[in-house]
């Protein structure tokens, strides 16, 4: 099969025929890819960044956004079937440690990530396990939902958790309006009655972020503090999501907080830097926001169906995986990217 493979670090990709996998144990499901997102990532792991983590040995296939549909399952998988369309979960999970029976599979200690530390879904098949495939509605079709499995996940992760403490009435900032952050202001919307202001540098994504559902639009033009204080009667708000994490990004969002305020960090390329009895005096919460349970992606999935999520894509054939990269790298996209086999 075709398959987009890390050949060497500070290196484009190369496109290469490699064997397809194969069902070799009774959990083991194998997905015909229908689609593969293209994620900021996948540029930092050819870049070297994650070398020393992942461990992995070279070359193998990037993509850990993955869906498509069922192609093979092994002897005990009963949750799926061939041809079914499925969503697939980026972590591979054991099922018996104890994050994996919280709940928390997100923490597994003995997980496999495709498309960082094994084979990832820049491919035509993908192999997998019976736990981390999510069967979609016949509504959605795998190219249209496959950035959902990392970065709409990780958005709704972040929201669901914010939305805990998010009462009618309070005002969420939402800082970066971009793949992430699109989605993170629908799911905002569906699932919450706060006031949600958008920040971006972008005059074009927070156009997008207002069609979407933010109540208000912020173009960061060096006034963005001021901006969201006026909007939130100088107070600041109860809740600040950080979707981008780096160029001056913390500096503003904490500016932006109110007293008790909840910092959500989900992007992430700087310090935050905030003198500790700041930190104490206002009673600020920091939170950190890793990819989402296995659990979070089949609530995802809902409202996906129910049309309450949806991706703004650029769709590109998996031949041409290195224009997908360098259109995200120069931000000429606007949502998400996606590989088409």
């Amino acid at each position: 099969m075709k398959a987009v493979q890390v050949v060497g670090y500070g290196q484009n990709p190369r496109m290469e025929e490699v064997p397809a996998p194969e069902v070799t144990g009774p959990f083991d499901v194998i997905v015909r890819i229908g689609g593969a997102g293209v994620c900021r990532t996948d540029i930092h792991i050819l870049e070297g960044q994650w070398a020393q983590k992942s461990g992995v040995t070279l070359p193998y296939t990037i993509g850990h956004e993955n869906a498509g549909w069922v192609h093979a399952v092994g002897s005990g998988v009963t949750n799926v079937s061939e041809g079914d369309k499925v969503i697939v979960h980026p972590l591979i999970t054991c099922g018996l440690c104890r994050a994996c029976r919280s709940g928390d599979d997100v923490h597994c200690e003995n997980n496999l990530f495709p498309g960082i530390d094994t084979a990832g879904g820049y491919a035509e098949y993908l192999k997998t396990s019976a736990r981390s495939v999510v069967r979609i509605d016949d509504s959605l079709e795998p190219s249209d939902v496959a950035a959902l499995a990392d970065a709409g996940l990780t958005a709704y992760h972040a929201a669901a958790k914010a939305a805990r403490r998010l009462r009618p009435g309070d005002r969420c900032a939402v800082i970066g309006a971009g793949g992430l952050g699109h989605i993170g202001i629908q799911v905002l919307k569906a699932i919450t009655a706060a006031e949600i202001i958008a920040v971006d540098r972008n005059a074009d994504a927070v156009a997008l972020a207002t069609s979407i559902g933010a109540d208000h639009g912020v173009v960061a033009d060096g006034t963005q503090v001021e901006q969201v204080l006026e909007l939130t009667g100088g107070h600041g708000a109860e809740t600040v999501i950080d979707f981008v994490g780096e160029g001056g990004a913390t500096s503003d969002g904490v500016r932006f907080l109110r007293r008790a305020g909840d910092y959500h960090v989900v992007g992430y390329g700087e310090n935050i830097d905030v003198p500790t009895i700041d930190v104490i005096s206002a009673e600020i919460n920091f939170v950190g926001n890793l990819v989402g349970s296995y659990n979070d992606l089949c609530e995802l999935m809902v409202l996906a169906a129910r049309g309450h999520v949806r991706l703004h894509t650029s769709k590109y054939p998996l031949d041409r995986f290195q224009d997908a990269l360098d259109d995200l790298d120069a931000g000429r996209i606007r949502g998400r990217a996606i590989l088409v086999p």
